[in-house]
């Protein structure tokens, strides 16, 4: 019996899902099959599956895969547990405390940025953007830190196929002024909004990895620039910093 018969129909599946979610880009199956070895047929007939039920879809009009939104939902609802939800809003809670103002906890989504998570800020004045909101990745600090996480060549494409809709006139314009400054991020570890989704708002992100250092979600805080003047963001690095390790540690600590 050759030995990737030996591999239980039921586990196939998960172990394709796996191949994909540790890639740092999209895969053929034909890739995604180069670990597991299986008969031809067979590793386009579960991918087909997995497509036809929500978990993976094609990139662009490539026969490359990427998790779908059924599979991130996935992810998300097992990292999302009653414990570790309990955990993640605690520490939320301690950076909103030490900067003073709203702290986000925000993931990626088809359509741009979600907001998973927040503890918001006691000031009367304040920027208001409810669990569950969407935000570009262009011009939104946790936006930006995904894309600086992402490889190049993956940054470089989805930048072209993003809408950078102008939000305010800060907001970048240029897909080539954006890739630089995505090239900075990744080096510094941070990123900030200088007031190009909202006129009046500032903030800072950086990213949450797992035990691998695999980007799974930005941590952020934000305000108007009445409190919160652009030049004090990277005080709060450190903090938001020492916050994603815990989130890390939370999150894996019984992987």
């Amino acid at each position: 019996m050759a030995e990737t018969d030996r591999i239980p129909t039921n586990l196939r599946m998960l172990l394709i899902l796996e191949i994909l979610g540790k890639s740092d880009r999209p895969l053929t199956a034909t890739e995604i099959n180069t670990e597991l070895g299986l008969p031809k047929q067979s590793i386009h007939r579960l991918c087909t599956t997995l497509e036809q039920e929500g978990f993976l879809t094609r990139h662009g009009d490539t026969h490359r895969f990427v998790a779908a939104r059924r599979l991130r939902s996935l992810g998300l609802g097992l990292l999302s547990g009653s414990h570790m939800h309990i955990a993640r809003r605690q520490i939320l809670t301690t950076v909103a405390r030490q900067v003073g103002e709203t702290v986000n906890f925000a993931v990626p989504e088809g359509s741009g940025m979600s907001y998973q998570d927040r503890v918001e800020t006691d000031w009367a004045f304040r920027i208001q953007l409810p669990i569950g909101s969407e935000v570009p990745f262009h011009c939104t600090a946790s936006g930006k830190c995904y894309l600086a996480a992402l490889p190049k060549r993956a940054r470089r494409s989805l930048v072209s196929a993003i809408p950078m809709e102008q939000m305010t006139e800060n907001t970048h314009s240029d897909p080539l002024a954006l890739l630089d400054e995505l090239d900075e991020i990744a080096l510094q570890g941070y990123s900030l909004d200088r007031e190009e989704f909202m006129e009046g708002m500032v903030a800072i992100a950086v990213p949450v990895h797992d035990p691998d250092g695999k980007y799974i979600a930005s941590l952020a805080c934000h305000g108007p620039t009445q409190r919160f003047p652009v030049e004090r963001l990277k005080n709060y690095k450190t903090t938001l910093q020492s916050a994603a390790a815990q989130l890390s540690a939370a999150y894996f600590e019984h992987a």
